[in-house]
């Protein structure tokens, strides 16, 4: 009986202590879930040169890491390489990366400004062949379809015959498998160049549509006055960042140097026989967000940009709210172009245009080195 009545006596306080320990241990759940949540991504170095001014960005499976150096400067050595323990290797092979000034240009690359691969392993280079950002040299603008499994060239598209004439300087470029065509910026005059992979036709479409075009009443400041061409005019760059909806049922797009953001139909810009008419009547302005070099989309339909001005990078979710995912003065001085790799880093090149002789009066004051950096989103 004695042993009994201990044990009935005893029971509150071990049902109590029981229930503190649960307490507890819920407590130190929420705290350790609200501690993951609030966890702020961290920029990790993942490449850098010292000495060549990168822009382009591109990881495939397998970790591969890719980038290029547009022929912008006097200074050029290779166009596209592959790094690799942390050397650059020309890709995707020394013979493409050798042109010199004065050479045909139709099988090297001339002044290549971007690098992307798709989802079924290939890297396409997009050669804007605009030596120091000038006219088309010598009609050898084209894209690169290279087998990333094979490292060679699957196809060259050549623009030489499109009627597209020599101001066109081809600044990025997104993928379509799934309908075989694929979409560029052109950032001189404005407009998007719609390209079918199977036939190799293109067109340039949009191109007389205020959407392209920078707003010149905006004040593009990334050092916080107007930045400003070698020929001391206002810095105005157009249609450059370029995204493709996960569905690939948007393009998304916008000029460079002010914060509008746009998008249109894809099955539009693939209708070769649509109107400028009926394109810029289906042009929808999103609003205004931020100034940004590339931008990409991931798989949930969440868009990444760079926020030139304030050094960040920024997440516009698919109802369109955006968040600063992490800002650095330091280290994303102009964040270029993007891609996301499939164990979820994005990937960032900084490409430090704002201290480039074509803004400073023709004398250069970069902060090398030039980086690529990644964080987990």
């Amino acid at each position: 009986m004695n042993f009994i009545k201990n044990i009935l006596l005893l029971l509150p306080l071990m049902l109590f202590t029981n229930c503190k320990k649960t307490t507890s241990e819920a407590t130190s759940e929420k705290i350790t879930a609200d501690s993951t949540a609030n966890v702020k991504p961290k920029l990790e170095k993942v490449f850098s040169d010292s000495t060549y001014q990168l822009t382009g960005v591109a990881v495939a499976g397998y970790g591969r890491l890719f980038t290029n150096y547009p022929y912008w400067l006097p200074e050029h050595e290779n166009s596209v390489v592959e790094v690799v323990n942390g050397i650059a290797i020309p890709y995707p092979n020394v013979e493409w990366n050798s042109f010199k000034k004065g050479e045909d240009g139709q099988n090297k690359f001339v002044c290549v400004q971007a690098v992307v691969t798709d989802d079924k392993d290939f890297l396409w280079v997009v050669d804007a062949a605009g030596i120091g950002l000038g006219k088309v040299y010598q009609n050898s603008n084209k894209i690169l379809k290279i087998n990333l499994k094979t490292n060679k060239i699957d196809r060259i598209y050549r623009f030489k015959d499109s009627g597209m004439g020599d101001d066109l300087y081809i600044n990025d470029i997104r993928v379509d498998n799934k309908n075989g065509f694929a979409y560029m910026s052109n950032s001189s005059t404005g407009g998007i160049v719609v390209l079918n992979l199977e036939s190799g036709a293109s067109k340039l479409v949009l191109a007389n549509s205020s959407s392209v075009k920078s707003d010149p009443t905006y004040i593009f400041s990334p050092l916080g006055t107007e930045l400003k061409s070698a020929d001391g005019k206002p810095l105005k760059i157009n249609s450059d960042g370029i995204a493709l909806t996960p569905d690939k049922e948007y393009i998304y797009y916008k000029p460079l140097s002010d914060n509008n953001l746009y998008r249109i139909k894809t099955n539009l810009l693939r209708d070769f026989k649509a109107s400028e008419k009926t394109l810029e009547s289906a042009v929808e302005n999103l609003g205004k967000f931020t100034t940004t070099d590339g931008m990409i989309f991931d798989k949930k339909g969440n868009l990444y940009l760079g926020d030139i001005e304030k050094s960040s990078i920024v997440k516009i979710t698919p109802d369109l709210k955006m968040k600063t995912i992490i800002q650095d003065k330091e280290k994303l001085i102009w964040p270029d172009s993007y891609s996301i790799s499939p164990d979820g880093y994005l990937y960032i090149s900084t490409s430090q245009i704002q201290y480039s002789p074509m803004t400073n009066a023709g004398e250069g004051k970069f902060k090398r080195p030039f980086s690529i950096y990644r964080i987990k989103i």
